[in-house]
């Protein structure tokens, strides 16, 4: 398949894996199990040891299986190269294990995923210092800068409250800084928006979610995407100076969060992943639509309290996500009024499963305050906005008007 740059979205994912020889002309990228590749010239396992020709190594560093997938994930974030992780907060964690070192600071949104709130707060704990801000406004996050600020991390839209970072005015102000700027991505997916439009220097995506698409695989990515020189920045180790500056991020990354940490990803899942990823524009569009319906109805509906999603024109931020987005995204949150209990409603719910994944398949209902923001406490939920009644819904392809009909039928109790 020729490299014709004026492909679309779908069909040069759905064709990458052939832009290159593929084993008995298989369609899919094999799945190769094996974890150590042999030479039969002892120079040349020396030579790729070093980084002086491609090779695979072990299989904790990369595997072919592997390897295409990350080629995929560069395709769909217009980037120069990527890494996959076990997880999504393996890839998060990677940042952190690879670039940060005592004394730095970050700068991160407060709106951001429970789980990672709870790594930078280790982060933390280990001697780099963490702000958190608002990040729906540049101001904040320009205030929070210091002179030892190694990166400022946002996710596209915050889960599960649905704040839209100022993406585009904080790419600019990291620019203008020699900041890097990482964006999580994986609310948004490659298909809705990509990152490095913005000037983001490294792009984070939880492969779990809807790139994976049906829930069937765990692993993450990071990508970069080139617009960032990490010649300027201070912690990429001697040796990795050797490499030429556009690599010299990666190529830390994988030897610290790989080499040296281990937060690999299987060549199972990879395939998992590869084959739920051709798919990934047609979910969304399914996903997005439903989701958008879905917000309407209850919105307009005076037993519920709230609807957060960016869709919506209620939204604070829906000019900004209609500048950015090609759609809003299959994941909104609301709350029900006063006197509903939230778990009777989940439980009256025949379509929708109670389950804490997200860009599933399937439509998934969970209770924020009491599952996966229950451990940062009260105090922190109310600074995140999260209401005890707040339910986040990751909104699923089945048919339009079923979803609508089992929300609906769920608050006539």
């Amino acid at each position: 398949m020729s490299d014709k740059p004026n492909y679309g979205f779908t069909t040069t994912i759905l064709h990458n894996d052939r832009r290159k020889s593929i084993e008995h002309n298989s369609l899919h990228k094999p799945i190769h199990t094996s974890v150590a590749f042999g030479y039969t010239d002892a120079r040349q396992l020396a030579s790729v040891f070093q980084g002086k020709e491609p090779g695979f190594r072990y299989g904790r560093q990369g595997n072919p299986t592997v390897s295409a997938l990350e080629d995929k994930i560069s395709k769909m974030e217009d980037g120069v190269a990527s890494l996959c992780f076990g997880t999504g907060m393996a890839a998060i964690g990677a940042l952190a294990q690879a670039l940060l070192r005592a004394g730095d600071h970050v700068v991160s949104s407060s709106f951001l995923f429970g789980n990672t709130n709870s790594l930078w707060n280790t982060v933390a704990a280990q001697g780099t210092e963490v702000s958190f801000v608002d990040a729906t406004d540049v101001a904040n996050v320009e205030a929070a800068l210091k002179p030892n600020t190694r990166l400022v991390f946002v996710e596209t839209i915050a889960n599960p409250r649905t704040q839209i970072a100022d993406l585009a005015r904080i790419g600019a102000l990291c620019r203008a800084r020699g900041i890097l700027y990482v964006v999580d991505n994986t609310m948004t997916t490659p298909y809705l928006f990509r990152p490095k439009a913005v000037g983001a220097g490294l792009v984070v995506n939880a492969l779990t979610k809807s790139i994976g698409g049906h829930g069937m695989a765990l692993g993450g990515a990071v990508t970069d995407t080139g617009v960032f020189d990490w010649s300027a920045y201070p912690n990429i180790a001697d040796n990795f100076r050797r490499q030429p500056s556009a690599a010299q991020g990666m190529a830390q990354l994988r030897a610290k969060a790989l080499r040296d940490f281990g937060a690999s990803l299987a060549p199972e899942a990879a395939h998992h992943i590869a084959v739920g990823a051709e798919t990934l524009a047609l979910r969304m569009e399914r996903t997005c639509a439903n989701a958008l319906a879905l917000a309407r109805m209850l919105e307009a509906d005076d037993r519920v309290a709230a609807v957060h999603y960016p869709g919506l024109e209620s939204h604070p931020q829906h000019k900004l996500a209609s500048e950015q987005f090609r759609a809003y995204g299959s994941l909104f949150s609301f709350e029900l009024k006063e006197g509903i209990d939230c778990f009777d409603y989940l439980n009256r719910l025949k379509v929708a499963i109670p389950a804490s994944n997200l860009g599933d398949t399937r439509t998934l209902v969970i209770p924020v305050a009491h599952t996966i923001f229950f451990e940062m406490g009260a105090e922190r939920r109310a600074s995140m906005g999260i209401a005890e009644s707040l339910i986040r819904v990751s909104v699923g392809i089945e048919d339009t008007a079923d979803l609508l009909a089992d929300f609906g039928n769920a608050l006539n109790g």
